[in-house]
């Protein structure tokens, strides 16, 4: 069947889904394929939850009318996602960035919001399925649609890029994430910087930290907008407060790096007119979640939660930020980095070594390639060890932050913690 066909289809409802514990009535099921599980097999079951029609890609499965056989489930749907786009009279910013990607997503979502009915990506759904689900999950009633573009390896963004086609562009910064992917930090520039050939070449806007000297040289042949000359940070004693002209904002966002975040969103709310009072009651209000920058107040500890990723630049400068609070008593518990490369040994080491520079009261370092730094200071080698320790020997009266890649799963921790 041909794409305008299933469209047709689609535009009944507008609605897509990939998880048959997750179907909605009448929506359009898209059979896909994983290492571990082939959604073909649950075609008919999808219909039964609800679903009006489903998408497969393995003749066998096309047992009804309802099933419809396409040659790639996957690419079907980033076709659609396109054609959808193309439909839609909607504007559209792409962001992507090493670190803040979500929050600034978050924060720029909740700004528009006040005016417009936007659509952003859920979570961080920003891969090749994530982002045309993004945009299948637009409407013709979206005003602004907002779209987290992430990625591994070059030439991604530029095939996100193609799908979404965005009207603006923001990169949040350029740091040491997914090295092994890109091949080092000069890969992760040329290959974040996608976004920014795809909005040159389509004469679209940028959206630029003027801060940045690296953003500033690979923005110079580009429309672009600068952050705002009257932001202005004021302290993060731990939340980001910050002057937006005359106006104080006092954000619930801990550490001086969320000021760029912040600062973008406040800049994009200007470009569509928001209104000022509107932009610092979106930003007072927004809360992190998912182990996100949270302050947690157990009995007698105070936890700051960062435990949803880590790489070497959001660790530097979430340890920076720590060590300038007012906290009398401080601990840090620090997770192994992922998808380092060759590169792996010498960020965590450059890590252990900041810390122990930095001087913090209590610091414990858990994982594989923390393990194997040299370092007089408590390592685990896994979190099970960790868990033990803490339990024999619990933490009272601390500020304590959290911080490590997704995988090591720290807040687990907090079951210890009071």
């Amino acid at each position: 069947m041909k794409i305008e066909a299933i469209y047709k289809l689609y535009s009944e409802y507008y609605l897509v889904d990939t998880d048959t514990r997750k179907i909605r009535e009448n929506t359009i099921f898209f059979a896909l394929k994983g290492d571990n599980f082939n959604g073909n097999k649950f075609a008919e079951q999808a219909l039964k939850l609800g679903a009006k029609y489903a998408i497969v890609d393995e003749e066998e499965f096309q047992t009804n009318d309802a099933i419809i056989l396409v040659d790639d489930v996957l690419e079907t749907l980033q076709k659609l996602a396109n054609f959808h786009r193309k439909k839609l009279n909607t504007p559209i910013i792409g962001l992507t960035g090493s670190n803040g990607k979500t929050t600034t997503k978050e924060l720029i979502n909740a700004v528009l919001n006040k005016k417009y009915k936007t659509t952003a990506t859920i979570g961080n759904l920003n891969n090749h399925i994530g982002v045309p689900l993004t945009l299948l999950s637009m409407t013709p009633k979206t005003e602004i649609g907002i779209v987290e573009m992430g990625a591994n390896h070059q030439k991604e963004i530029e095939f996100l890029c193609n799908i979404c086609e965005p009207d603006f562009g923001y990169i949040t910064n350029f740091g040491k994430a997914h090295l092994e992917g890109f091949g080092g930090i000069v890969g992760v520039i040329k290959g974040k910087s996608e976004l920014y050939k795809y909005l040159k070449k389509n004469n679209k806007i940028a959206f630029v930290n003027p801060a940045d000297k690296i953003q500033i040289e690979k923005t110079k042949n580009l429309q672009k907008i600068l952050f705002n000359d009257n932001l202005k940070f004021l302290e993060a004693n731990p939340f980001v407060k910050i002057s937006n002209d005359s106006t104080i904002i006092k954000s619930n966002l801990i550490g001086s790096y969320n000021y760029t975040n912040i600062a973008a969103a406040i800049t994009i709310g200007n470009y569509f007119k928001i209104n000022g009072n509107e932009i610092k009651s979106a930003i007072e209000k927004y809360i992190p979640t998912n182990n996100r920058s949270q302050i947690l107040q157990k009995k007698s500890n105070k936890i700051i939660l960062d435990a949803y990723n880590a790489n070497p630049s959001s660790m530097q400068e979430a340890l920076e930020s720590f060590s300038k609070s007012n906290d009398v008593s401080k601990t840090i518990i620090l997770g192994d980095m992922f998808e380092l490369g060759n590169e792996s040994s010498i960020e965590h080491q450059n890590i252990v070594d900041l810390a122990t520079k930095l001087n913090f009261d209590t610091m414990y370092f858990v994982g594989e390639h923390f393990h194997n730094t040299s370092t007089d200071l408590q390592k685990f080698k896994d979190f099970k060890d960790l868990y033990t320790y803490i339990k024999n020997n619990p933490l009272e009266h601390q500020s304590i932050l959290i911080k490590g890649s997704r995988g090591m799963s720290l807040e687990r921790i907090l079951d210890l913690i009071n």
